[in-house]
């Protein structure tokens, strides 16, 4: 069986980077996107979705990502099932991320303590303001 879910869409609000007890990154965020069907009035029906993602990814997304953000999330289905408090069954269904492409268009302004930060302000193509700094980056020096 295959376990595989491809998604685009965007951020519904900002994603926070959180920390499990051992220090491992986190981030859960909601992606939106548009269905082919309509609703009843005409208007296009929207569907939202949980993500998690976990580890760089997780730093990735909260670094660069805000609501309103385009992404394409690449992962697989978890259900979680439980217990609600007044004692009824209930279950959670989200999209545990394993890759992520950024989608849309970013300016990412340099930064004297980490190099590169999302700058949302704008919507041109992700960027170096200094064209030699970016030609001297290395594969391993790119933040995804």
């Amino acid at each position: 069986m295959v376990n595989r879910v491809v998604l685009v869409g965007r951020l519904t609000k900002d994603p926070e980077l959180r920390r499990t007890n051992n220090g491992t990154p986190v981030t859960s965020f909601t992606l939106a996107f548009t269905n082919r069907t309509k609703n009843a009035d005409g208007s296009n029906s929207s569907s939202f979705v949980n993500c998690t993602a976990w580890n760089k990814t997780a730093e990735i997304v909260s670094q660069y990502c805000s609501k309103g953000s385009q992404l394409c999330v690449d992962g697989r289905l978890v259900e979680t099932k439980f217990q609600r408090k007044d004692g009824t069954n209930a279950s959670r269904v989200e999209i545990v991320v394993e890759n992520i492409e950024l989608l849309g268009k970013k300016n990412i302004t340099e930064d004297k303590n980490d190099g590169y930060v999302a700058d949302t302000s704008s919507d041109d193509v992700y960027e170096k303001e200094s064209d030699s700094a970016a030609g001297d980056m290395a594969d391993d020096d790119l933040p995804f």
